[in-house]
This record gives structure tokens, C-alpha cells and sequence, in this order.
């Protein structure tokens, strides 16, 4: 069976497990954005600046969208009757496609035919903010040089970090998915246990639950996405990049392999399951006894509800869990994607207007599938009753608090995180193999594929 699909999946980077639901009702209201961001004139002489091709305020533009934010690019163009759309749907580099990468390089090599305004994967930021041969210029405008700062400061602490290169920003984020520590409130109170606000904590309760209720789990690793959940959220530097192109792969550092003994001690009590949450035996026999789960904001309604049909009025969340004597909270990102618009556009005036709605807007951003990047339309998604109704207590307060700690050293990258993950770690763990012992053959796989795609790798 196909897994489970949270409906922003939009990324290369991350592989989210695919939603067990034919559709996703997506309601957008049409309402015009008032005071939304409009394109100025550059004034800017930095790196970031560009050769703008000759405005026409009148000019049609062309959006590329997935099919999940189609509807929200229609509600654009019912709202702004006097401006020209040229929609087109296309895959939004979703499950590591490069469909856009290599439609733009056709196009620099042509000279023509560069969409206006595009939904992407933050992976896509890595070549859109670079020149793609010596003579075209960056396909993605720089929007500090479009946007107002104070659009962009009301943006979540640390979401636009896969946005910037060179002292630039060169995409909106269209969503975040924060991990926040997901649990059974109902299972809770009836086992007399407290949710652990500490890892240290999450380990115990994980040894108290295989001797009070084995069969019980505190969450998997078995998902392609599971390190972003776990070692993300952890500060290990798996995919740190420390200058543009040098990628640190240290996995031997204590912030990595403190979470792999963590794990380790829960995979060998059975706390933690090694399945994936796709998996047809676990959603039959083990998501019935999920007392709790790591992962991001979209699990409550795309894994809970939608995979495992955890009935209403159940889970909870509660923040991030910390490590005994860290001074701060870190937790990690599993998915969002981003909006760009393009150097070369004629009418650079309303492709931005149209990126800073869909990405700001209380009128779009409110009744989107995932959590908003925009802080401001994040406050009117979480007072939507359709994003909170299916939970057993208020979940704003972790949602909120998780999307403004994401740790910005596991970095956007050149290529997938999931790959090595899946390759090679994955594999071991099913061959009884243990994260820890299981951490240089990760590395290397990291090292090996970084290295491929030109990184200069320090593994210190």
C-alpha cells in the first residue's frame, strides 16, 4: 500500500510518508490581502541585485504550481480579476524530481521561456540562487530586493535559512513542518504516565512502557524521513554546511551519537518501533498502541488521522523535548516548501504580489493543508477549526513554540537527506544492526554523495 502523504510534500529534500487520502479538502477563501508586498524598484548594488529584463506592469505572468496549492493560485487570479495568469501544473520537485532544475537550464541555454513565479523544494534554492552556466544570470530573484524587510522578519524564526545565500534572500517559505512530541492523551491518563519533556525522560518512559505495557510504542525510525525527526532535532551535524560549498559530516559528535544511544536503548526494549508508519502490519497491529511520536506538525492530521485513524479527541502535542542541561530547545523539520520568483520576469510587480499572497495572506494561508511559515497567518491557521477540532487539547501553543526553535544547522543541501538514511541505515536496522554501530557507514554514505555533487566534505 502507498504510504501515507502529508499534502505539502513539495520538497526533494524530505520524502514525507504519503497520506492515506484520496483527497484533501482545501478550502481558500478569496478575500483580497490587504497591504500585501508589492515589487519596487531595485535599488540594491550587492550580489543579490539583478538585470531586470524591460517592465510591463500589464504583462501576463506564469505560475508553476503542484496540484495541492492549484486551487490556491485559482483563488488568486478570482481575487485579482485585472491580473493576467498563465497557470500551469507540474510537479513541484516533489520525491527528489528535477523536472524544474532541468526545464530552467533549458531555458537559460534558449533564453526564453522562464516561468514567472514557481512552487518548489528549499533543495531547489541551492541552483536557483546560482548562475546556472557563466552567462545566464540567477533564476531566482532576490526577494529582499522585492519584499519589505518587515515581510520578511514576520516570518518564523530561522524558516527563510534555506532561502538565503550570499547575504540574500532568494524564496518565500510556503510552510514549515516543526516536530513537535505527539501523544495519546487519552492512552496517557489511562496508564498514569507523563508526557517526558526531557530525552533523558522520553528513554525512562520508554523502559517503563516494554515492562508495564509491552507492544506499546513510543514512536519509529523506520520512515525515510525518521532522522530529521530524530538526529535534527538532536543538533547533530549530519549536514551542516559551514561555508557555502563545505559540508561538515560529523556523526561521531556527541550531539549525534547521544540520540543514537537513546534510540538504540528503546529499539532493543521494543519501545520503538524500526517499521515504517506505512507499513500495512504496523497500521494494523501497532498504530492502535502508538503512545506517542516525534514528528512534525503535520503528522496530528495526516499520520493520526488520516493513516492510522486514530479517532478524534485523542492525541495532543506538547513542545519539543530538550537534553538535560541545554541552555536552549532545538527541534528538527520534516517537509515545506517555497515560493520563488524570477530574475527575468517582465512583470516583476505582480509576480511578487502574487508570492506574497499566497505565502502571507490570512485569506490563503488560513485554510492551507500545513502550518503556515508566515507567523501572522500561522495565528489564523491555528484558529481554524478545521486545524484543531480533530485534537484532544489545544495544540497552538507547541505548533507555535516548535516552529520558532528549528535548529538551522542541518542544512538545505544539493541532494536528498533521505538517501543515505534509506540506503544504508534502514537495512541495517532491519538486519539487527544498531544506530550507533551504524553511524560510520551513515557518514559515508553522506560523504560519498556530498562529494558528488561538489561539496568539499570536513568530517571534524
Amino acid at each position: 500500500m502507498k504510504s501515507p502523504m502529508v499534502p505539502n510534500s513539495g520538497t526533494s529534500k524530505r520524502r514525507v510518508v504519503r497520506a492515506a487520502l484520496a483527497v484533501v479538502s482545501f478550502s481558500v477563501s478569496v478575500a483580497v490581502l490587504a497591504g500585501c508586498a508589492s515589487a519596487a524598484q531595485s535599488t540594491a548594488t550587492g550580489a543579490g541585485s539583478f538585470t531586470k529584463a524591460t517592465q510591463n506592469d500589464k504583462s501576463t505572468i506564469t505560475v508553476w504550481t503542484d496540484s495541492t496549492r492549484l486551487p490556491a493560485v485559482q483563488a488568486y487570479q478570482k481575487s485579482h480579476p485585472n491580473t493576467k495568469l498563465n497557470i500551469v501544473t507540474f510537479d513541484g520537485s516533489a520525491d527528489g524530481s528535477t523536472y524544474l532544475q532541468t526545464k530552467i537550464q533549458l531555458f537559460d541555454r534558449t533564453g526564453k521561456g522562464w516561468p514567472d513565479v514557481v512552487f518548489a523544494s528549499p533543495t531547489d534554492v541551492t541552483w536557483a540562487s546560482k548562475p546556472t552556466t557563466p552567462s545566464a544570470q540567477a533564476f531566482a530573484a532576490p526577494m529582499d530586493e522585492l519584499v519589505s524587510k518587515s515581510t520578511l522578519d514576520n516570518f518564523a524564526k530561522g524558516s527563510l535559512t534555506p532561502c538565503e545565500y550570499n547575504g540574500h534572500t532568494y524564496c518565500l517559505r510556503n510552510d514549515i513542518a516543526q516536530v513537535v512530541t505527539w501523544y495519546n492523551k487519552s492512552l496517557f491518563d489511562q496508564f498514569g504516565y507523563t508526557v517526558p519533556t526531557t530525552w533523558e525522560q522520553y528513554e525512562a518512559l520508554g523502559a517503563t512502557v516494554a515492562k508495564e505495557h509491552p507492544g506499546y510504542v513510543l514512536g519509529w525510525v523506520g520512515d525515510s524521513n525518521s532522522q530529521e525527526s530524530y538526529f535534527w532535532s538532536s543538533q547533530c551535524p549530519a549536514f551542516d554546511l559551514v561555508k557555502p560549498n563545505t559540508l561538515r559530516v560529523a556523526l561521531s559528535d556527541p550531539d549525534c551519537t547521544r540520540m543514537a544511544t537513546v534510540l538504540d536503548s528503546m529499539i532493543a526494549n521494543k519501545s520503538i518501533s524500526t517499521q515504517a508508519s506505512n507499513n500495512a502490519d504496523f497500521i494494523k497491529d501497532v498504530a492502535p498502541k502508538v503512545l506517542m511520536a516525534v514528528g512534525p506538525s503535520w503528522y496530528g492530521q495526516y499520520i493520526f488521522n488520516g493513516g492510522f485513524k486514530t479517532p478524534a479527541g485523542q492525541i495532543a502535542a506538547a513542545n519539543p523535548m530538550t537534553w538535560d542541561g541545554d541552555s536552549t530547545a532545538a527541534t528538527g523539520n520534516v517537509g515545506g516548501a517555497v515560493w520563488m520568483v524570477s530574475s527575468h520576469s517582465k512583470n516583476l510587480k505582480a509576480a511578487t504580489a502574487v508570492t506574497s499572497w499566497l505565502t502571507t495572506s490570512n485569506a490563503n494561508q488560513g485554510g492551507a493543508p500545513t502550518y503556515p511559515a508566515y507567523s501572522p497567518a500561522a495565528k489564523v491557521w491555528l484558529a481554524n477549526p478545521a486545524n484543531s477540532k480533530y485534537f484532544a487539547t489545544d495544540v497552538s501553543g507547541a505548533f507555535t513554540t516548535a516552529a520558532n526553535e528549528v535548529w538551522t544547522g542541518w542544512s538545505n543541501t544539493k541532494f536528498s537527506d533521505s538517501t543515505a538514511w534509506s540506503s544504508v541505515v534502514l537495512p541495517a536496522l532491519t538486519a539487527g544492526k544498531t544506530l550507533t554501530e551504524t553511524l560510520p557507514a551513515w557518514q559515508s554514505a553522506i560523504v560519498d554523495e556530498a562529494k558528488s555533487v561538489g561539496y568539499t566534505v570536513t568530517t571534524k
